[in-house]
């Protein structure tokens, strides 16, 4: 046999080069690699089957045994035109154990779903098109029991709303921390999505708190809910203003919220202090927030309730010169050993062993002292605004004169957690935590499973 070694093979005239003649054969050597050609439909196949989940290479033909379960066989990533994978059942139990073909970020037939191979005997072979259809079959004989499966995964999920702004000081008597955003969370990927679909995000703003412009109506705004999917998380309902406040809601009640605001005292004498607003408004399970704390209830002590809190209810108005602080917010995990970990939330204090940042405290109550917000970006007294992107409820204003506009409450907070494996997009920021990805959402946006 002859051999001629050249580096390049041309047309002598015309636009066609013929390699071999009619009735023969030409072969790529194993183990060359060819560019430019395109494939038309042929594979190299691997003779040694496949008993476990595997990527597959392009080029490549695999018997697969699903005769021990199901197999999954993980498409090339990042593809190019021209790729092609060839699967074969090998022992004829696809029927009772199916092959799913992971797509890997492509799409297959143009859609975001994996395809499971379930018929006896069955093989099938997909060739890369291009993005907009992914992977396409071109084995149309034996490719029947094929079918596009809905690729689902879970997610884990931190959903804060907005927190509530603080009453306003005014001549009357005492005034009402703001009540926390809503705190709804789910600790373990638990939560199912489908691949592909566009899941509106929407962040809660922060209620303003009441101005001493607007006396005698100057209530503490209730917060924004913050929405993932079906996870609505409610605003944080307002601080409430002492005597004369307004006569709906009921004068120097706190409002319900996710957790409620701090109620007010509404004469500077006699056992008649107001109650705190309801938590957990509306009512979901595990509960979103805890109750405002209630104005101080005896002779001749002013004082405003604490807004609640995601951890505990708002401190009562206490006697002489003692406001009620904001209840504490909680805890989560979601960020686990991420680098951005610290970026968000409230780092616990010396004393608290908890691990993970804090969020949704309520902000404290006010009359002549200051007092402190609840513990994960709650504000305190005097009008201390709750800090932004943790839910945490405004600070009421302080008494006496000059007179303190109530601090407003801070905004909310989503953040997603999922396998990093499993793809997705959209946040403010990400970061990865073991095989995992972070996606926050400071803004309103979408996430894109």
């Amino acid at each position: 046999m002859s051999k001629i070694e050249v580096n390049t093979v041309d047309v002598q005239c015309g636009s066609t080069l013929t390699l071999g003649s009619s009735g023969k054969t030409v072969t790529l050597a194993t183990g060359a690699s060819q560019s430019g050609f395109g494939r038309t439909g042929t594979v190299d196949w691997c003779t040694t089957a496949k008993t476990s989940p595997f990527t597959a290479v392009s080029g490549d033909g695999f018997f697969v045994n699903t005769s021990g379960g199901t197999i999954t066989v993980t498409l090339p990533a990042s593809p190019s035109a021209g790729d092609i994978v060839s699967i074969a059942d090998l022992n004829g139990t696809f029927d009772t154990n199916a092959v799913t073909l992971n797509r890997n970020g492509s799409k297959i037939k143009g859609a975001c779903n994996n395809l499971d191979l379930k018929d006896e005997r069955m093989s099938a072979t997909v060739i890369y098109s291009g993005a907009p259809q992914g992977w396409i079959a071109i084995d149309n004989a034996n490719v029947c029991g094929a079918t596009l499966k809905p690729q689902t995964y879970n997610v884990q999920y931190l959903v804060i709303a907005g927190g509530a702004g603080g009453a306003s000081s005014n001549s009357g008597v005492g005034q009402g921390g703001g009540g926390a955003g809503g705190f709804r969370t789910i600790a373990s990927k638990t939560f199912s999505v489908s691949a592909g679909d566009s899941i509106p995000v929407t962040i809660g703003a922060g209620g303003t708190g009441g101005t001493v412009a607007t006396f005698p109506c100057g209530c503490g705004n209730n917060g924004s809910n913050s929405i993932f999917s079906t996870i609505t998380s409610t605003g944080g309902g307002g601080g409430a203003v002492g005597f004369p406040g307004p006569s709906s809601p009921p004068q120097g009640n706190g409002l319900p919220g996710g957790s409620g605001g701090g109620g007010a005292k509404c004469t500077s004498s006699g056992s008649n202090g107001r109650p705190g607003g309801t938590g957990n408004t509306p009512p979901v399970s595990p509960s979103q927030g805890n109750n405002g704390g209630p104005g101080n209830n005896g002779p001749n002590s002013q004082n405003g309730g604490g807004g609640g809190g995601a951890g505990a209810v708002g401190q009562p108005g206490g006697s002489g010169a003692t406001s009620g602080d904001g209840g504490v917010g909680s805890a989560d995990t979601i960020f686990g050993s991420s680098p951005i970990a610290s970026s968000y939330g409230v780092a616990p204090n010396p004393s608290n062993t908890s691990p993970g940042r804090y969020f949704a405290g309520g902000g404290g109550g006010g009359w002549s002292t200051t007092s402190d917000g609840g513990y994960g970006g709650g504000g305190g007294t005097p009008g201390v605004a709750g800090t932004a992107n943790t839910g945490g409820g405004g600070g009421a204003g302080h008494t006496p004169s000059p007179y303190a506009a109530g601090g407003a409450g801070g905004s909310g907070i989503v953040v997603i957690r999922h396998a990093t494996a499993n793809g997705g997009s959209g946040g403010n920021a990400t970061g990865t935590c073991g095989s995992d990805t972070i996606r926050v959402f400071t803004g309103s946006g979408t996430f894109t499973a």
